[in-house]
């Protein structure tokens, strides 16, 4: 079964910059749709941004722009790189793949936008 790890949120203020790393222990990241989540407090969860096998890459319209989603197909590896932050971008950040997989959450990393 694959596990998906991420890891690199942290807190920062308004206008920085995290880099966010979504370590997977199969050989997914290059033959399905992989896809990053974020839930706010009190929020449903939503999708961020997705690239798909073939490296096509999508945003929801609010971080589109800033956010850039890439891999290392040989290091099994998904980001985020996540730019001009905001207050709003405060959430838990997951991966998964699109369409999500019940059985791929993880713990998920936090990411605080202090204004």
């Amino acid at each position: 079964q694959v596990q998906l790890v991420e890891s690199g949120g942290g807190l920062v203020q308004a206008g920085g910059s995290l880099t966010l790393s979504c370590a997977a222990s199969g050989s997914i990241v290059n033959i399905i749709t992989m896809a990053w989540y974020r839930q706010a407090p009190g929020k449903q969860r939503e999708l961020v941004a997705t690239i798909t096998s073939a490296g096509i890459k999508n945003y929801k319209d609010s971080v589109n722009g800033r956010f850039t989603i890439s891999r290392e197909i040989a290091k099994k590896t998904v980001y985020l790189q996540m730019n001009s932050l905001k207050p709003e971008d405060t959430a838990v950040y997951y991966c998964n793949t699109d369409p999500w997989r019940s059985n791929f959450w993880g713990q998920g990393t936090q990411v605080t936008v202090s204004s």
